[in-house]
Order: C-alpha cells, then structure tokens, then sequence
C-alpha cells in the first residue's frame, strides 16, 4: 500500500503502524509530481484512492479567485492527475479500480460553499462519464460522497454540521464500499436522503429555503 501527500513525516508515522505500506511525499497539484510518486510507489495499482481536498468558504459577495483556483486545483485536477497516472495502467491489465471521494455538497449548489460545491460537482461528472467509459476494460470507478467528518477540514466550521460523524466510522464505511466495488458510497443515511430530495425541489423552492444560509456570515 502507497500513501502518496505532501506532509511525508505524518505519512510516514502511519505507513509505521500498517504491515506492507510506503510514504512517498506528493504534491497533487503538480502533474509530474503525481506521477513521480506513483511511479516511484509502484507504478502499477489494483486501487487508486483521490482523496486529497480542500475547503474554503466563499461568498459571491467577497469571491476570492486564489482561493477558488486553489480548490480546483486540489480537488478537480488533483484528482485527475493521479487518474492520469494509474489508470492506463489499469486499462492495459483489463483490471483495477479507481475511486475519487468527492462530496454530498456537491449534489446542489450550497450558500457559502459555491467553490466547493461546483469542485465536487464536477468530480461528480467526471467519474461518472468514466465509470461508463473504462466498464468494458474491467476497471470500476467509485464515487465516494461523505457528509460532514469529524476532521481538520471540519474543525474550522463555526455552524451546527448535521449528521457529523467520525472518521473511522467513515472510514469503514468507505472500504466496505470499495470492497463491493460499489458504483457510489454515499453517508451518512439520512442526510444522502435529505440531499437527493432537495436535488428535486424546483429552483424556486430551493431558493426561497436556501436564502437564510446565503446571509451567513463566513469565517476564514
């Protein structure tokens, strides 16, 4: 097992406690970095995880173009880089699986979180395109859409997160699933449910509810 991230000290405390692990530094928002350390990592994977992410929230009102290149950068092509670097392996085996965590915000546009939601959004499409795509090469594709986790990202968040759940507990959740080579892991429950629902309401509906959340203010 590769675990491939910038902060290589932190990877190699884990990679210490897992049987048959190697910490390789990476920076997924340098192409050929991704590709350096999956090569040197291997080269050839039966899994590929895109997990790296960030979020920052943003208003239209007080819109940060660093801020957002940093988001796509990170959470769009950060993963398709590694994609980039593992799958035409995969594809030339007839086999492998390629899973990106993307997120339940991005089912709708969120107030205050417009940056974030439109990266995990476009995640959303493009795994799904390529799930179709690489199905007759035998390699799966997984979309990974957690709620809120109990984790540094979160911590920063000022407001009530609904359903919050710890991250072990995601974690578990998120193997079974790849396990099953499932086409979309999504959880916790109640707020996939809630999500998809508010996918179906009219625009005019959504915006009237939503209204309030674009008046929050939003801390840094």
């Amino acid at each position: 097992m590769a675990l491939l991230a910038r902060r290589v000290d932190v990877l190699r405390e884990l990679a210490s406690e897992l049987r048959d692990s190697v910490a390789v530094e990476c920076d997924v928002t340098n192409l050929e970095s991704v590709r350096s350390a999956v090569k040197e990592a291997g080269g050839v994977f039966d899994l590929a995880i895109a997990n790296a992410g960030i979020g920052v929230p943003s208003h239209a009102t007080k819109f940060n173009i660093h801020e957002a290149e940093q988001m796509v950068r990170v959470n769009i092509l950060g993963m398709m880089y590694l994609f980039d670097a593992v799958v035409p392996s995969m594809i030339a085996l007839k086999h492998g699986h390629f899973a990106g965590v993307a997120s339940i915000a991005g089912l709708r546009g969120l107030p205050t979180s417009s940056v974030y939601s439109s990266t995990k959004a476009a995640m959303h499409a493009f795994l799904e395109a390529s799930r179709i795509e690489l199905a007759p090469y035998g390699v799966a594709v997984t979309t990974v859409n957690p709620g809120f986790i109990a984790t540094p990202m979160t911590d920063k968040n000022r407001f009530k997160m609904p359903f919050l759940m710890k991250a072990d507990e995601a974690a578990r959740i998120i193997a079974d699933g790849l396990e099953r080579r499932a086409r979309v892991v999504e959880f916790p429950r109640p707020m996939s449910m809630l999500m998809r629902a508010v996918r179906l309401i009219p625009d005019a509906i959504y915006d009237r509810a939503a209204a309030p959340y674009g008046k929050r203010k939003i801390q840094h």
